[in-house]
């Protein structure tokens, strides 16, 4: 798919998603670009990652389960649950290893400062949620701590295991996240395939539902991934750079905007949702901005991200 970003009547930028959609048998519905080109997953793939901490023993409720797949934007309800995670099976967020940043969520910076934080911590990072129930596995198996985010520590082989059977797709070489947990590697393709067997198999029930309960748990109300999971009625989960993957009934859609830009990952999904049938009149009147974010000048719409070259 080709997008422009419309300015005064004048396209002054372009970018290109690769979009697939498939079941969970691999067939594919629909396809956009070079769906078999190389990827990093990001924090697309996080259901996956909090599917097996929850099959090494980890019991959390479903709102926990959600911000354990979460890039939360860091306001409190998000900050309180991952200390909750931690102080369920005694750690402490010192003991995470993500590194120390701000909330993600400006509005959740602002109210940090105004709380009296000066400093970034790792609690506050949007990945905190994943390295919490990471660590609480650690704890239940009787796995180092320290090390967890070693790509040979028994928990990241666990999951890149469980990553390469759900995409279909070898992970390897392993790179680093930015949070420092392995990035693990795959296609567009594969993601849609993960992503439909999210809701098609019983296995990975508890991340599903959780993350189509509460989807302002694994993003938040403001960001286009968040507003779409409002309204989509499955899991919505973005990556860094322009990465997005959606599934409802054992359909999954993946997205990937080349230049790295989320919105365009967002606006690309809902387009293929559309052509295949999968929204409603009233997501689609509700997520108009989504699929066509309005470009700004002098703080009122004067363009728009449009389809086409």
């Amino acid at each position: 798919m080709q997008f422009a970003r419309v300015r005064s009547g004048l396209a002054e930028a372009r970018d290109h998603a690769v979009v697939s959609a498939c079941d969970a048998a691999g067939n594919p519905l629909f396809r956009a670009g070079a769906v078999d080109a190389p990827i990093f997953y990001r924090s697309a793939i996080k259901p996956f990652q909090a599917s097996v901490a929850i099959e090494a023993g980890v019991e959390l409720p479903p709102e926990h389960v959600a911000v354990a797949c979460s890039s939360h934007g860091g306001y409190p309800v998000h900050l309180t649950i991952v200390g909750a995670i931690l102080q369920r099976y005694g750690l402490d967020p010192q003991d995470l290893r993500c590194p120390a940043a701000w909330p993600l969520g400006p509005d959740a910076h602002a109210l940090a400062l105004r709380r009296g934080h000066h400093d970034p911590r790792s609690i506050f990072h949007n990945c905190s949620g994943k390295h919490a129930a990471m660590l609480a596995a650690c704890v239940v198996a009787g796995w180092p701590t320290a090390s967890y985010q070693d790509p040979n520590h028994p928990l990241q082989r666990r999951i890149i295991d469980l990553i390469t059977d759900v995409t279909g797709v070898g992970v390897e070489p392993i790179g680093v996240d930015g949070c420092g947990a392995p990035a693990v590697r795959g296609t567009v393709r594969g993601l849609a395939r993960a992503f439909a067997r999210l809701t098609a198999d019983d296995r990975f029930a508890p991340m599903a539902v959780a993350m189509g309960r509460f989807p302002s748990l694994v993003a938040d109300n403001v960001r286009g991934d968040g507003r779409l999971g409002a309204w989509w009625g499955g899991p919505v989960k973005v990556g860094a750079m322009g990465v997005l993957a959606i599934s409802r009934r054992g359909v999954g859609i993946a997205a990937k905007s080349d230049a790295g830009s989320g919105d365009v990952a967002v606006a690309a999904a809902i387009r293929a949702a559309d052509q295949l049938g999968l929204l409603s009149p009233a997501a689609r009147d509700a997520l108009t901005e989504e699929a066509a974010p309005p470009v700004l000048g002098g703080g009122r719409p004067v363009g728009a991200l449009v389809e086409g070259s």
